[in-house]
């Protein structure tokens, strides 16, 4: 929690964008530091592009030059090489370790700055402070706008370099003592105005780069997320549906269905064995233990069965009450699927002695295996529950039940497929079975294995769900990626070493002007409440600090007094900079301040050198025994301000590079301008008062137009440099948002899927952080309604010939009739009814189930009342498929109430069920009653007669397991007869195949 919260405040100061934000240069958590400076001078390494790209332009002017002596000209060559040559490496050294590019960072500024000094010992003539001060202006700044080093190792190269500069000045001269102070001064302050402004742009960059560490390391906070659920929803589809079925049904989750008919998913599979088996004697042990109790005998017993299924390659089913089944040989076809099964049922009755020695009763396996085809697949729309459909999957039960305590029960078809592999007896279950009889099967008893199981082709086993081996590995995915781990932290500086910018933006935007492509994402790009910061336009009144000395070299003159309005103008950007703050405002607004700022600053320049030539004499006295100093005696330094101000106008980040070029343009070819038609003669007079006549072969005026031409070419290059990265940042700034999105998105998606898996208090459940992974549902319910609804005359529908592709569009059918029952449930007025399952075309569902005991008062009875409402209510659903269908299809019903056992088996892999002698009467009320009607025992009748509700006494009925019970029909609600349809024909019409 206390990293979250650190993290947290971190992102506060980042969203505020204020100054005194701005100047923290480190995150109070100190790996996280580490971290994200390793980073950061791994993402601002495209800034040595920009640096190398200066260094060649200076090479290039040094060559050009025609001052330049041939000794200076050849070692330019040479700087030149070496500066392509480590422009080459950074462009092709994105894997090299970080200390080469420092060392490689280090050797390009020492090469830059190694250039301007060398120029200055080659220098035949005078050396001046302004030789080369331009360049050395712009290298300050571009040795903290660019270049991948800390700050604090900027300042100590720029400190040095700019004191190296003014001694190698001071020291090639050839009269020191004649170098005037106020020039040394000017000097300094261009320079540290110049360091200051690259240190303004390192702290806006330094910004940026905390905002997209932070964004990624949300990013990647996010995509774990998106792993975590993604994991947890592939858990809980697998947890009831074979993975075959499952990718379809993710496919379509959340997706419209436009079509007549639910989409159903269901497919044929030919020559698989069909296993169940039954706890024998499970009815009597469920009364004596404790819900709880129950429900961890149960999940041990069914998780050793899983377990079992995974050695033999078995597909679980369903768990129906004490009755667990599976399949083998689909979805995937084998040759062995029968002997795989006779083994797995084997093995079951060997595992069943665990729960022997755990009750202390006499409870054992009777498993039943039939071969042949089936259609396997997910009915209805709630609950799902995968399971298994065909006349061959009714021979398999039939087989179970017609088998004996201990035994493995076979058909001669299973038989056929064993190779001889086992020893089998006579069982004459067709004897005990008339539906087998009908079906012509001859079945046997396994007696034992001929031949060792074989290996599975899969090496792999579920572990027991109560092993230690689990619980440690649920511990391991309880606790997550810590985010100061170890694994998250290189996981971390993986995913960002590994974004590549330019990749990044080349797909969405224009290499040229760097718009993107999509003109919503562009607008909103624009539109972006990005943090502000007034260091971007702090630069106008920086550079005027740093000119200062300028004024103390000239008188005022006429056009100063407009310069000093146009300073006033510098008092309202700052008020409105300073006033904006962290504030939101229209991106118009912050390009006005920022306009304003640029033509103030502009403008106030070239007034001053408008002022430098009016106060300056053109022609000296004639008399210049008497002493002569120009008024304006330095007028090159005006262009080196000028360096600063085109520095400050590629600074501001709500102007797109493309105006900044354009401004730039401007302001160059204003001073050049300015430089050769006014300035000229004040440049070369200053120009002879340090050389001979003739000695000068490039004027200074043209250098200084050359050099600002020049720089102006470097920054519009750095500018799209800058202009770049934000791009890159509010692009990945829309993927954290996006991913934001998906997590959402699919926590709905979860959310829905296990709310359609388990009912919403049991899901409530196991969605609860607090739940550890092995934590068992189990509950037991006093007063609860049981209902079971079965269609009798399904089975007459149902047929396997072609023209019902071979039972599929039976099944499509029976997915209707099950997806209207459960579209009933959505009524409010059925919110406390809940379903529990489908066993092929039987539904069923329970009332009264809540999250908790009964009240101490008395139960609720109102909820037994509501469940016949439901069940009336089914068969008005049903009558009206029956109209569109021209079919007619009935129900058989049974109702009981009494105290359940409720809970879940696999806490990994999910079941509701609910168990106890109130589910059995209830199965039984529905199998001995009449079509049309609902059966209910004398103790129900009594309960729901209170609530209008009458009926007609039946008798006595013979209950396995309970005896004789009196039961009753229900005829009549508030003396209203009911429609019982019990005297209707039953024999259906077959379906049509639907394309």
């Amino acid at each position: 929690m206390a990293q979250r919260s650190e993290t947290s405040n971190e992102e506060s100061y980042l969203s505020s964008g204020r100054p005194s934000n701005l100047l923290k240069t480190s995150f109070s958590n100190a790996k996280l530091e580490r971290l994200y400076r390793a980073s950061s001078l791994q993402q601002r390494r495209g800034g040595l592009h920009c640096f190398l790209f200066s260094a060649i332009l200076f090479d290039v002017f040094v060559l050009l030059s025609p001052e330049a002596e041939t000794p200076a000209r050849g070692l330019t060559g040479v700087f030149l090489g070496a500066n392509i040559a480590l422009l080459a490496w950074a462009q092709r050294g994105a894997k090299a370790r970080d200390f080469v590019w420092s060392t490689i960072t280090l050797v390009a500024w020492h090469i830059s700055i190694a250039q301007i000094l060398v120029q200055l010992f080659l220098k035949s003539t005078e050396v001046t402070p302004r030789d080369g001060l331009g360049w050395l202006l712009l290298l300050l700044y571009l040795l903290f706008a660019t270049l991948p080093l800390r700050l604090s190792l900027c300042s100590l190269l720029a400190l040095g370099s700019a004191v190296a500069y003014i001694v190698t000045v001071v020291g090639l001269s050839k009269a020191p003592s004649q170098i005037p102070i106020d020039v040394l001064i000017l000097t300094v302050t261009l320079s540290a105005g110049a360091a200051a402004l690259g240190a303004s742009s390192y702290s806006l960059s330094e910004f940026q780069q905390r905002r997209a560490f932070l964004e990624t390391r949300q990013s990647l906070e996010v995509q774990l997320v998106i792993e975590e659920q993604s994991a947890e929803q592939e858990r809980l589809l697998l947890s009831v549906l074979p993975e075959h079925v499952a990718v379809k049904m993710r496919q379509d989750l959340g997706a419209s269905m436009d079509t007549q008919f639910k989409k159903i998913y269901m497919s044929r599979h030919e020559n698989v064995s069909i296993l169940y088996a039954d706890i024998v004697g499970f009815t009597a042990i469920s009364s004596t233990y404790s819900a709880s109790e129950l429900v961890k005998i149960l999940n041990e017993l069914f998780a050793r069965f899983d377990q079992l299924s995974e050695r033999y390659e078995q597909l679980r089913i369903k768990i129906l009450g004490d009755c667990y089944y599976c399949i083998s040989g689909a979805p995937v076809e084998r040759p062995d699927h029968a002997v795989l099964c006779i083994h797995m049922g084997l093995s079951m009755v060997d595992a069943i002695k665990y729960v022997q020695q755990t009750t202390n009763s006499p409870v054992d396996m009777r498993v039943g295996i039939h071969t042949g085809a089936v259609l396997a697949g997910v009915l209805g729309q709630r609950q799902w529950q995968f399971d298994v459909y065909s006349k061959d999957v009714e021979l398999a039960n039939k087989m179970e039940s017609s088998g004996m305590a201990g035994r493995v029960h076979i058909s001669n078809t299973t038989l056929s497929f064993l190779n001889g592999e086992f020893e089998v007896e006579p069982a004459y279950g067709e004897k005990r079975e008339e539906a087998l009889q009908k079906a012509g099967l001859t079945t046997y008893f396994i007696v034992r294995a001929l031949k060792q199981c074989p290996p599975p082709a899969t090496n792999k086993s579920l572990a027991s769900f109560t092993g230690e081996s689990i619980r440690n590995k649920a511990d391991e995915d309880e606790e997550g990626p810590a985010e100061d781990s170890e694994d998250f932290r290189q996981r971390l500086r993986k995913e960002l070493c590994s974004r590549d910018g330019g990749a990044e933006l080349r797909g969405h935007a224009s290499w040229f002007t760097l718009q993107f492509k999509d003109p919503q994402v562009e607008h909103a790009f624009h539109s972006a409440k990005e943090a502000f910061s007034p260091l971007s336009l702090l630069g106008g009144p920086l550079v005027m600090v740093a000119a200062s000395p300028v004024w103390r070299l000239q008188p005022w003159g006429p056009f100063t007094w407009g310069g000093a309005g146009v300073v006033t103008l510098f008092g309202v950007v700052l008020a409105g900079a300073t006033c904006l703050g962290s504030a939101v405002r229209p991106r118009w607004f912050r390009r006005t301040l920022a306009l304003l700022m640029i033509f103030s600053l502009s403008v106030f320049l070239l007034l001053d050198m408008g002022n430098c030539a009016i106060v300056e004499d053109i022609e000296p006295p004639t008399n210049t025994s008497l002493g002569w100093y120009p008024r304006c005696p330095y007028p090159s330094y005006y262009s080196y301000v000028g360096v600063l101000a085109l520095v400050v106008i590629s600074m501001p980040a709500y102007i797109s590079y493309l105006g900044k070029a354009l401004l730039m343009s401007i302001l160059a070819s204003a001073q050049c301008s300015v430089n050769v038609m006014i300035l000229g003669p004040s440049l070369d007079r200053e120009d002879l008062a340090i050389y001979p006549p003739g000695s000068v072969a490039f004027p200074l005026k043209y250098a200084l137009s050359a050099t600002l031409i020049l720089i102006t070419l470097t920054l519009v290059v750095v500018a799209k440099y800058t202009e770049k990265a934000r791009r890159i940042l509010y692009l990945r700034g829309r993927e954290v948002v996006a991913q934001r999105e998906r997590v959402a998105d699919m926590k709905r998606r979860n959310g829905a899927l296990i709310y359609n898996i388990l009912p919403p208090h049991v899901a409530a459940y196991f969605l609860s952080t607090a739940r550890h992974h092995d934590d068992l549902y189990s509950q037991s319910y006093a007063e609860v309604g049981v209902l079971f609804a079965s269609m009798p005359n399904f089975a007459d529908f149902y047929s396997e010939e072609s023209i019902n592709n071979q039972g599929l569009e039976c099944l499509r059918f029976l997915n209707e009739v099950i997806s209207d029952f459960d579209a009933i449930l959505d009524q409010s007025k059925f919110k406390d009814i809940i379903k529990i399952k489908t066993i092929g075309s039987t539904y069923m569902a329970a009332s009264g189930i809540t999250e908790s005991d009964e009240p101490e008062d008395g139960p609720r009875w109102g909820h037994l009342s509501t469940l016949v409402e439901f069940a009336l209510e089914l068969k008005k659903a049903l009558s009206s498929i029956n109209e569109q269908s021209f079919n007619h299809f009935v129900l058989k019903m049974g109702i009981n109430h009494g105290p359940i056992t409720a809970g879940v088996i696999g806490a990994r892999k999910p079941h509701y069920d609910i168990w106890g002698n109130t589910v059995n009467v209830a199965s039984r009320m529905e199998s001995t009653g009449k079509v049309g009607c609902i059966q209910v025992t004398d103790e129900t009748r009594k309960i729901l007669e209170p609530f209008g509700f009458e009926f007609e006494q039946r008798g006595l009925v013979f209950v396995k397991g309970k005896g004789q019970l009196l039961t009753h029909y229900l005829v009549a609600r508030d003396s209203i007869p009911l429609d019982l349809d019990s005297d209707l024909p039953v024999e259906p019409i077959h379906p049509i195949i639907y394309q």
